[in-house]
């Protein structure tokens, strides 16, 4: 371990604001625990909850890292008590509770996955948190099969550019809604059936148009607001509402009568609070279902732009410009 310095160089949030409070400053390097590994980051992706975040709305969980940064990709340099599963110089990449935004970053070992041999770092880095969470909650919460029609709304973003090559790997039909003709188009490249501009037209009518009036057995949704009692509307009998976020209003009045009269169901889950052995079992099952796809090359992350670490306020400022189709990543 002689080899690793006291201290690296992390992105602190100097005090709740816009892109700009994000401030490159010297920190300790972390120590593994148990059960932990600790990985030089060579790249961290970004994501919409690091942004809320920076602005003081999404606070990290006890006992995590107050650096943002939930993805990270790297070579293993320590490892903790009774972390046995990877070796010293192994390449992972890993979800992280906090701290990606670091030259150094502590991961739970049960959290992190072999990099194929042919992926670069940055796109390692985009791997995980995304994954983890179309994985869980298209597949696992919303129980898409083959055959099945999945409406996805923000499809060129990092979830949906992922989602979009899964469910179709997995032989479902896809419609994608998104907010612009060149985002639209991108969607349709990655496999999408039919993508929906939505400051255009209306998604629940172009789905049930898709679907001969059926409409989508799963929604993946983290808009909120109006779009609850509108998924309700676009949403095939037995069809399942996955809610994994808020860009709009997290408050809304709905009528409730479509869930009894189509017997939906409307779940949701977030992925950074839960327990380690949850991460754990989430992380097993996709590193089975997933990882051959990814080491062929048949679903691969879209990229959007790569930062320099210390440009992490830049990084934040494209994110919430919204003009980013894919991901966002730090090279470290």
């Amino acid at each position: 371990m002689s080899e690793i310095p006291a201290r690296m160089t992390a992105i602190g949030i100097r005090t709740p604001g816009g892109p700009e409070v994000l401030c490159p400053e010297e920190r300790p390097v972390p120590a593994p625990g148990a059960g932990e590994i600790l990985v030089k980051v060579q790249a961290a992706g970004v994501n919409r909850p690091d942004v809320v975040q920076r602005r003081g709305l999404y606070p990290p969980p006890p006992g995590a890292s107050d650096i943002p940064g939930l993805e990270i990709c790297g070579t293993v340099v320590a490892t903790g008590p009774n972390a046995s599963r990877w070796s010293i110089g192994d390449r992972v990449m890993a979800l992280v509770s906090g701290g990606g935004y670091a030259e150094f970053c502590v991961a739970h070992e049960s959290h992190a996955l072999p990099v194929p041999p042919d992926m670069a770092a940055t796109q390692a880095a985009a791997v995980p948190e995304t994954l983890f969470t179309v994985w869980h909650n298209v597949f696992e919460r919303g129980g898409l099969k083959a055959g099945e029609t999945l409406l996805l709304h923000g499809g060129s973003s990092g979830i949906g550019t992922i989602a979009i090559q899964l469910a179709k790997a997995f032989g479902a039909r896809v419609i994608v809604t998104a907010g612009s003709a060149e985002k639209c188009e991108a969607c349709r490249a990655l496999g999408a059936d039919v993508a929906v501009n939505y400051r255009e037209q209306d998604f629940v009518a172009e789905t049930k148009a898709a679907t001969g009036g059926a409409g989508a057995d799963v929604i993946l949704d983290m808009v909120g607001g109006d779009y609850i009692e509108r998924n309700y509307e676009a949403a095939a009998v037995e069809g399942r509402i996955v809610q994994i976020a808020f860009q709009g209003s997290p408050k809304t009045t709905v009528d409730f009568r479509r869930i009894m009269l189509k017997r939906l169901h409307h779940t949701g889950s977030t992925l950074r609070s839960r327990s380690v052995a949850d991460k754990a079992a989430i992380a097993r099952a996709a590193e089975q279902a997933v990882w051959p796809l990814l080491a062929s090359g048949r679903v691969q992350p879209v990229m959007d732009r790569t930062f320099p670490l210390a440009e992490a306020a830049a990084a934040h400022a494209r994110m919430e410009s919204s003009a980013h189709i894919g991901k966002i990543v730090l090279a470290v």
